[in-house]
């Protein structure tokens, strides 16, 4: 007897045909998987910034205390996910839900802060943008049958809660070793660094790129 197939649910999305709604919420459930893998490992090969690591770390373990509470509650997915051949795990938190309110709640605490690349207390649109693919998320889990209201509500406080902690936990406890990690052999050797002791990162990177330019230049005149 053949065994039954089984589908990688990382991006793996149902909608009903000619839904265009259900179409454009489909991707929306892809977000998480946009952030994590280009966001976070771009972020790591082109940037390495503690602040960024410490972040994408604490998504992990949102994760991670997502899928013990899923399999200690071990509650069923709604009726609805039957038709979509997706119902061979829990449903409880939401897990979907969890990673865009905490990803929301900590970068919106990271901009408070100014803790970021550029001032983006003066540019509400990020936030806007954030908060907005969180809550389109959550709607598009409901609405495309993969969870219920319930499910949906308990990622998004647990998410905002582990958010808000874990920005704790990395600014308040983590933060004043920061130095002692760029200064180690890995710190060293990957080349991570904090830069959130400058209030702008990006005009202090083009000013130092500027100026490293002009000095080439003046070099190659004097030789």
């Amino acid at each position: 007897m053949t065994p039954p197939l089984k589908a990688v649910t990382l991006t793996h999305v149902r909608y009903q045909k000619g839904d265009r709604v259900g179409h454009f919420l489909a991707w929306i459930s892809l977000v998480p998987v946009f952030i994590s893998f280009g966001g976070f490992v771009s972020h790591f090969l082109f940037r390495r910034e503690l602040q960024g690591m410490f972040f994408a770390l604490g998504l992990i373990l949102s994760q991670f205390i997502n899928e013990v509470i899923k399999t200690s509650v071990q509650q069923a997915r709604p009726a609805t996910c039957a038709l979509l051949e997706m119902c061979d795990s829990h449903g409880w938190p939401s897990s979907h839900c969890q990673y865009m309110f905490f990803f929301a709640t900590y970068l919106t605490l990271l901009s408070l802060k100014g803790l970021t690349f550029w001032h983006v207390r003066d540019n509400p649109f990020l936030h806007l943008l954030t908060w907005s693919l969180a809550l389109l998320t959550m709607y598009s889990r409901v609405y495309l049958g993969y969870h219920t209201v319930a499910q949906v509500l308990a990622g998004t406080v647990l998410g905002v809660f582990l958010g808000a902690v874990w920005f704790w936990v990395v600014n308040s406890v983590l933060h004043p070793y920061f130095p002692l990690i760029e200064e180690s052999a890995f710190g060293r050797r990957l080349y991570v660094k904090d830069t959130s002791h400058i209030s702008n990162v990006l005009e202090f990177e083009y000013d130092m790129a500027r100026a490293e330019r002009r000095n080439l230049a003046c070099n190659s005149k004097a030789d």
